[in-house]
């Protein structure tokens, strides 16, 4: 009888180490997991639609991000996941002072030990822009990905879940650390400086004047190229000495077009305005006179092209420094714009503002 009590003691006090040692071993893989923190912002990846045949029309905005992140179990295996909703809109609705919530939000989450790095879920509509002020103004190496979807997530054909598990792997990989804000879509990554929405309806929208920074293949990213223009810790500017943001516009040049927007602007307080030129960031004979006036009124002329690529050259047609105009060398409209309002935190000598798009 002392026997069989022995061995069932024996018996139950090796399960228990059993267990112990299993749970140990279950604590150490979580902890050697990176801590990821995906926000929501809405946009399209959280769009339904009144079918699932529905790909382009729809309502987007409409499922939290954590109704997204539970549809996909297989992120646990990679990250331990905390989830935030900042907001629930089309990326149409970013302005100024939703852009600046999120990125010191952003901020603040990646000084943290806790965090290793930090997805979010945003339209595609103004991705570009968001995430190339992000890559302006976070000091930190820690990865930062935005992933959206171009089809909602009620479509038969949805694109955001693997969109989303991608991105995830991208941020726990070591090798996507210090390269600055990422965009990740259709398995590729795109620096966030040089990529540009080019489809509305398209999977393959998202296209980088020269070439993705790498691929995702099965569950691994691999890098070929690095962004050369300075980021995050390289870059002059910081989110944390930021309160507001100066008012920066874009007016789209055409044939026949008039100058009433640039009168428009100045009046309503406009620092600078982007001229979406045609060709080389060209000034129409007609035009001419209403930015010399834009000019001598103190706000800023930045000539860009609407071409989608290319160099704008700086006294070409135009002469610039006559003028005191800037050019924006290859960024597009969106992005100048965004450069320039940060630009204008710094200085307002048009030399050093030339400078600084010469170099970012």
């Amino acid at each position: 009888m002392h026997y069989i009590s022995y061995m069932a003691i024996r018996c139950f006090l090796l399960s228990m180490v059993a267990v112990m040692l299993f749970c140990a071993s279950a604590w150490a893989q979580e902890a050697q997991k990176p801590n990821i923190v995906i926000i929501g912002t809405g946009g399209t990846i959280a769009g339904v639609g009144k079918s699932n045949a529905n790909v382009s029309a729809y309502q987007s905005a409409v499922l939290p991000i954590d109704t997204l992140i539970k549809a996909l179990p297989e992120i646990t295996n990679i990250a331990n996941i905390k989830m935030e909703q900042i907001f629930q809109m089309g990326s149409e609705s970013f302005n100024n002072e939703r852009l600046l919530k999120l990125t010191r939000r952003v901020s603040e989450l990646l000084k943290s030990k806790e965090v290793d790095g930090v997805v979010i879920t945003h339209g595609t509509d103004t991705m570009e822009e968001t995430s190339y002020f992000l890559n302006l103004t976070i000091k930190s190496e820690k990865p930062v990905v935005l992933v959206g979807a171009m089809r909602p997530a009620s479509a038969l054909s949805a694109d955001g879940p693997l969109n989303i598990y991608n991105a995830v792997i991208v941020v726990a990989h070591k090798d996507s650390a210090g390269k600055g804000t990422l965009i990740v879509m259709n398995d590729e990554i795109h620096a966030a400086r040089d990529v540009t929405k080019t489809s509305s309806v398209k999977i393959e929208t998202f296209r980088s004047l020269y070439g993705p920074l790498g691929t995702i293949v099965e569950g691994t990213p691999r890098y070929y190229r690095l962004p050369a223009r300075p980021h995050t810790i390289q870059s002059e500017f910081d989110i944390d000495a930021i309160d507001t943001l100066p008012e920066v516009n874009v007016v789209y040049a055409h044939e026949n077009m008039s100058r009433v927007p640039y009168d428009a602007l100045v009046a309503a307080g406009t620092k600078a305005i982007i001229h979406m030129g045609v060709g080389n960031g060209s000034v129409a004979d007609y035009i001419t006179d209403a930015l010399k006036e834009v000019r001598a009124k103190g706000v800023f002329v930045v000539r860009a092209t609407r071409t989608g690529g290319g160099i704008v050259v700086r006294n070409g047609e135009i002469n610039d420094d006559q003028n005191d105009y800037i050019v924006t060398d290859d960024q597009n409209p969106a992005k100048a714009r965004i450069l320039m309002a940060l630009a204008l935190t710094k200085t307002t000598n048009t030399k050093e503002l030339q400078e600084i798009f010469w170099k970012y």
